[in-house]
């Protein structure tokens, strides 16, 4: 198989009313692409139109070097499976019958199955852990299970490319991380060419080769996770006003607390985050540090407090940056130690406690462990 996919200026949208026009994407097999975007932003609309199911209103498709509107739609379906949001009701079919749609490309005008055909329609459910929901009715099952018979019944087509409009947004934990191990397992070892959209910034940074960001008028970033790292493009693509977004841990932080520190957390390698994230609930502004900027914790109380006091990695602390953080403790009603080891770059942290115990200013500590 050595199928590609690209489009060529394609422009998508409803009623001849462009929504989003110069669309260009080229994906070889094995490789992932997600949308990503708020809601409304066209993700839908430009999986619908690659799928065929909205004529393009502009520019063309191709699978390899043929565009799409020429190829028949029962070898369209052989070569291209989709799963969409859209709930599909079947009457009384059990949930091997569903699968089993997906062999359809495949066999005479009467639909008969053949052995062969049974075998991939077991295999297909055995690949996405549904094996027991077999005999069950369809109609019966929670969204989380009908999303694995769907993604069962796209399997079964044994395409060369899969198109998904938000997999995993009826799946526990559990099903959205075995989701995502099968769609990467296809790509890198049978060749698939995935396109899919994802709310999950986090899950779409681990699992795609390439992103593209849409923001309901026109591709605002096309190109691999690590450019969007150094992009700074996540925050503004979602308007993130109060609170943030990291966009290489995936983590969301709420706003910080406003006002004067009362607090000192003396942090490092991870040991803060928690107390960060405790006094921020309670609305308690606070001063971390001393602290690296490699260090996890940094990252995190930088997005909780203006009051951050930062050395640069791999260097001795430097006695101004001490100061500085000696002048914040004096201002709190007391110090929390969170319970890093101290070493001998982190030192001067110990002094901070010293210096406050000298002053009379409270210090709660947490056990602290051996590392």
């Amino acid at each position: 198989m050595s199928t590609t996919f690209s489009t060529a200026d394609l422009a998508v949208g409803y009623n001849r009313s462009i929504l989003i026009q110069g669309i260009n994407i080229r994906l070889k097999r094995g490789k992932i692409l997600t949308l990503i975007g708020p809601n409304g932003a066209g993700k839908s609309t430009i999986l619908k139109t690659i799928t065929r199911q909205l004529a393009p209103l502009g520019g063309t498709v191709f699978i390899g070097d043929r565009p799409v509107s020429g190829i028949s739609m029962k070898d369209f379906a052989k070569q291209t499976a989709v799963v969409l949001t859209e709930r599909i009701h079947p009457e009384l079919m059990t949930c091997e019958e569903v699968v089993a749609m997906g062999r359809y490309p495949y066999t005479d005008m009467f639909g008969k199955l053949s052995e062969a055909d049974k075998a991939i329609i077991k295999a297909s459910l055995e690949q996405v852990h549904a094996q027991d929901l077999a005999g069950r009715d369809f109609a019966a099952l929670s969204d989380g299970q009908r999303q694995r018979i769907m993604l069962a019944r796209a399997i079964c087509q044994q395409p060369e490319i899969i198109v998904l409009d938000e997999p995993t947004a009826y799946l526990d934990i559990h099903y959205k991380i075995e989701l995502l191990d099968i769609l990467q397992r296809m790509a890198r070892e049978q060749g698939t060419i995935v396109i899919m959209s994802l709310h999950e910034i986090d899950l779409a940074m681990k699992i795609s080769d390439e992103l593209i960001c849409l923001d309901g008028e026109k591709i605002s970033f096309s190109g691999s996770p690590e450019e969007l790292i150094s992009s700074n493009m996540i925050e503004k693509l979602f308007d993130i006003r109060n609170g943030s977004y990291n966009v290489l841990s995936g983590s969301v932080e709420l706003p910080k607390p406003e006002g004067k520190p009362t607090v000192f957390v003396i942090a490092g390698n991870g040991k803060g985050i928690p107390y960060f994230r405790s006094l921020q609930k309670q609305g308690i502004p606070f001063a971390a540090g001393i602290l690296f900027e490699n260090d996890i914790d940094c990252e995190t109380a930088d997005a909780l407090s203006d009051y951050v006091i930062k050395a640069s990695a791999f260097e001795p602390i430097p006695a101004e940056l001490i100061t500085q953080a000696e002048q914040l403790i004096s201002g709190c009603d007391y110090v929390l130690d969170a319970g890093t080891a101290f070493g001998t770059m982190n030192r001067p942290n110990l002094e901070l406690i010293a210096f406050a115990e000298k002053r009379g200013i409270p210090v709660f500590r947490e056990i602290r462990r051996a590392e």
